[in-house]
């Protein structure tokens, strides 16, 4: 499994401070701490093997994940103690607020979601530390994969090697997504780093276009690489698949507007026959379902009990009282709707959604075996019928969002009884009016998807952050559209990595 192969990755990889692109020449301290893709020679095996080699890819998943302290021993300032993906795109928005009971831990949570942040707030450091960290190892995996030379020595089977190459070439593109998202122009890293040179060079933004670019040439390559199957790996189900693949272009092209790629693309994943609703909203998130369900195309399989440590520590989290539902979001639900109790118990404050769980386990849990979803089905199908809408298909638009309503409406209530009659009612399916459909679709997302890192994104491209936040109390400014580089890394570039505009 992956956490039994991670030992393996002590001989490509020491242990790095990864909080920072590049190294504060001028400060003495600060000499012997190496920069975010900087990879010397003592840190690699002077001969891969190919155990180190698929040691290399699966290093690279695990940036991906909520298992505490992976790249800093509790600096809460620095965001390095848990990836922040919850504080920049849940707390960030108008559904999620830091804690049920509001106090001064971890004020930098609080300025996010105020957004009374600076450019040296710990989310920013620590989201960037996350990614980049990813990209060095996903890069040191398909320098491997890619060298012929290296490859002919090794006699690696063809159908490991592709899919290796495939996942790094996923996970670059996955987590070079996050960074557009996050920051825009953001430097762009091809390559291993061995020296401090190249890492001046490439201390340099590209505009956000080339970082599209090169996520859509990642997902490219990645996608011829994998069998037509479910799963690459029937015994490591958590692998990167082709509907992965599919998955993530679907969604660039859906984040850069391309309607027709949308359906193109999204039609693809659905022909393809693996991915449907479940029967039961709640089995996307039920630890006891994991890999054993239809609807889940890619997640981080979060396993407890092994070492290197690979649980989710955000269930830890949730005990300390972080992570709470705002007044709006739980008003955002239908009556009877019983999305609701499975996203989240108020009454007993419990998160049930990111706990795998309906009754309190794994609560307290900092090593818990809940899996971090990233892409799903009913998620998917609603970029779908976005794109039909854009592109004035109402009627299919509304069938789709009429779909996710359904498989709500028929799932049990948490209690395991019939949800009543009448609720979630099917959308007018004969409306042509597309500001009323564009706010159903509103509606079904943030209802559906609700702790999932997705309702902020989603404001900031429907270009309703600044209104919907701005209601909500918070200090949202169109600056904010993007948040800003890390002030570390600015300064450590000495200044050819510029700071975004406004901060």
């Amino acid at each position: 499994m992956l956490t039994s192969k991670l030992n393996e990755m002590k001989l490509l990889y020491k242990p790095l401070l990864l909080s920072s692109l590049f190294l504060m020449l001028s400060c003495e301290k600060e000499l012997y701490k190496d920069p975010i893709g900087l990879i010397t020679p003592d840190q690699i095996s002077s001969a891969p093997t190919v155990g180190t080699i698929t040691s290399s890819v699966d290093g690279s998943y695990q940036m991906l994940s909520n298992t505490l302290n992976l790249i800093g021993e509790w600096a809460w300032n620095q965001g390095t103690v848990i990836r922040p993906d919850f504080v920049l795109k849940d707390i960030a928005s108008d559904d999620v607020q830091k804690k049920w009971n509001p106090d001064g831990d971890q004020p930098w949570m609080d300025e996010v979601a105020g957004f009374r942040f600076t450019s040296n707030n710990g989310a920013f450091n620590g989201i960037w530390s996350f990614n980049y960290e990813g990209i060095a190892r996903a890069n040191q995996a398909i320098s491997y994969l890619t060298n012929t030379e290296l490859m002919a020595t090794l006699n690696m089977n063809e159908a490991l090697k592709n899919r290796n190459l495939a996942e790094a070439y996923f996970l670059r593109a996955f987590y070079y997504f996050d960074l557009v998202n996050n920051f825009g122009d953001v430097p762009v890293i091809l390559k291993p780093l061995e020296s401090f040179n190249e890492a001046y060079e490439v201390a340099k933004k590209v505009p956000a276009a080339q970082v599209w670019e090169q996520i859509n040439a990642d997902l490219g390559a990645a996608k011829p690489l994998l069998t037509n199957s479910k799963y690459s790996s029937d015994t490591e189900k958590w692998r990167i698949s082709k509907g992965a693949v599919i998955a993530l272009q679907a969604k660039s092209a859906l984040y850069n507007q391309k309607w027709a790629d949308v359906i193109s693309l999204v039609s693809e994943l659905q022909g393809m026959g693996f991915y449907n609703l479940n029967t039961n909203y709640f089995d996307n998130f039920s630890v006891a379902k994991e890999f054993a369900e239809s609807e889940v195309i890619f997640a981080y399989d979060h396993q407890t009990g092994r070492l290197p440590r690979n649980g989710n520590g955000l269930c830890a989290l949730l005990d300390w009282g972080f992570v709470a539902p705002t007044t709006s979001f739980l008003n955002a639900f239908e009556p009877n709707d019983p999305r609701l109790l499975y996203t989240v118990n108020a009454s007993a404050r419990n998160v049930n959604k990111l706990l795998g769980s309906t009754d309190g386990s794994n609560k307290g849990n900092d090593d818990a075996p809940t899996n971090k979803i990233y892409i799903r089905m009913a998620d998917v199908l609603l970029w779908k019928a976005e794109a039909y809408l854009e592109t004035n298909a109402f009627t299919d638009a509304i069938t789709i969002i009429n779909s996710v309503r359904q498989r709500a409406r028929t799932s049990p209530t948490i209690d395991g009884t019939p949800v009543p009659a009448g609720t979630l009612a099917d959308r007018n399916p004969a409306s042509t009016n597309k500001e009323e459909i564009k706010n159903w679709l509103i509606h079904e997302r943030r209802v559906e998807l609700g702790f999932e890192n997705q309702r902020f994104n989603d404001l900031k491209r429907w270009n309703l952050a600044k209104t919907v936040l701005t209601a909500a109390g918070k200090n949202f400014q169109d600056r904010n559209y993007l948040y800003p580089i890390p002030q570390g890394e600015v300064d450590k570039s000495g200044g050819t990595i510029t700071q975004n505009q406004g901060y």
